[in-house]
Order: structure tokens, then sequence, then C-alpha cells
């Protein structure tokens, strides 16, 4: 029998960003006068703040983003005003990933994508489970020699109610289904997806182009050859 796979599954939740060098300056980015400013934590979670690069009033800027599209802190306050106005409360949402064909219709990403958002998210690898053992082993995942990268992705501004600003973005995932190294990780049945690494050579029209279709067309996974994936250490 045939089990369907399981769909929705969170692909990447945790990354390493590349900090002091080795890693910002090969970037070419302008991550190392950001790191100076405002250094971050390499070790990336749900929220923590990470190096974004975007094309901003007709300048590519560095800055820092939230990782997680809708931060979890607005969402529990959303969940506790429903609670307190006696309304049913929403359910919390992951917001690291965004599916590639969910990109123009949903209500949440489709306004940034449509209006040209996209970003690239520097990473030395990724995080992700792995079972072929039977159990979990959380394996990082990279660019032969494990040389630094950057993942597309989109981003937004937000105003808080005392007018400050913060930016926050998220990753964009593409089907795995069948790649030599993203088909092995997280649970068998659970569908097989992949955040999408960028060719150099596309960074600046990924940033750049008004056309939002060639644009989507760079949504492709990386030549799993000229990736490595190991334990984590």
């Amino acid at each position: 029998m045939i089990h369907p796979l399981k769909r929705g599954a969170v692909v990447c939740t945790n990354y390493r960003a590349p900090d002091e060098d080795p890693g910002i300056s090969e970037l070419r980015l302008g991550l190392i006068d950001l790191w100076k400013r405002t250094p971050w934590e390499p070790e990336i979670y749900p929220d923590y703040l990470a190096p974004t690069v975007a094309m901003i009033d007709g300048r590519v800027e560095a800055f820092l983003a939230g990782f997680g599209y809708w931060p979890r802190a607005l969402q529990k306050a959303n969940i506790e005003k429903a609670k307190a106005e006696g309304k049913a409360p929403p359910i919390m949402r992951s917001t690291m990933n965004v599916r590639d064909d969910n990109l123009g219709q949903s209500p949440l990403y489709g306004p940034a994508w449509r209006a040209g958002r996209r970003c690239l998210i520097p990473a030395r690898w990724i995080y992700e489970p792995c079972y072929e053992t039977g159990r979990n082993v959380w394996h990082r995942i990279g660019l032969t020699d494990w040389r630094p990268y950057c993942v597309a992705g989109i981003w937004r501004t937000l105003k808080s109610e005392d007018g400050r600003e913060t930016h926050t973005m998220a990753m964009i995932t593409v089907n795995a289904e069948g790649d030599p190294i993203m088909s092995r990780m997280h649970k068998p049945g659970d569908e097989k997806r992949s955040v999408v690494i960028l060719r150099p050579d596309d960074w600046e029209e990924w940033l750049t182009t008004s056309n939002a279709e060639a644009a989507r067309a760079m949504l492709q996974l990386y030549p799993a050859g000229d990736m490595v994936a190991a334990p984590a250490p």
C-alpha cells in the first residue's frame, strides 16, 4: 500500500550564519561593516536576528532581520487578544519557510512577493534531521568545503505601535523529492523540501528584477554534486 506523503514539513528552522572570517568577506555583500556595527549570533534560531541582504531605495543593503516572517511574540499577542475578547484564538504558525507554490497567492507572503521584496540570506550551512539510522541524527548541509552561500528569501518591515521598525524574513523552499541529499532528510513519509541556494551570478538579478517569473525561474534545487551533508558536530 502506498501511503501519501505528509505535507507541510518544516524545512530549515536552524542554520549557521557566516560571522567573522573566513566567511563574511567571501560573499562580498557588505557584511563586514554590518558585523562591526551589530554582530549577530552565528547559530540562528526562530526570531533570532540574522544578516540579510536586499535592495532598498535602489541600493543593495545588508541589515539584520528576524528569522521568521511573522514573529512568535506578535502571534502570541494576537492569541491573548482573541482570548480576552472571547474569540477563538488563531493557531501559532511556523513562518521561517515559505513554499514556492504558495508565494503569489498567500495572504501573508503574497504582498512581499508581488512587491519584489526578495532577499539573500547568507549561510554557512543549514541543519536538518535525518532518520536513516532509525533515530534522528541532525545533519548540517552546505556547499563543498563548507564555503558560505546565500539562500533565497522574502522580507518585510514591521512597525510597532511606538513607531519602531523591525525587519523579518523567511526562506523559500521547493520540492526535493528524489534529490540525493535533501530526500534523505526528515522522517520517512514526510514531504521532502529544500531551501533554495542561489548561485552568485544570480544574486543581482534575484534582488533587482521586476519580472516575477524570472525570479521564480531561479527557484531550483542546487546540484547535489556540489553539496555536502554530514552529522552535525
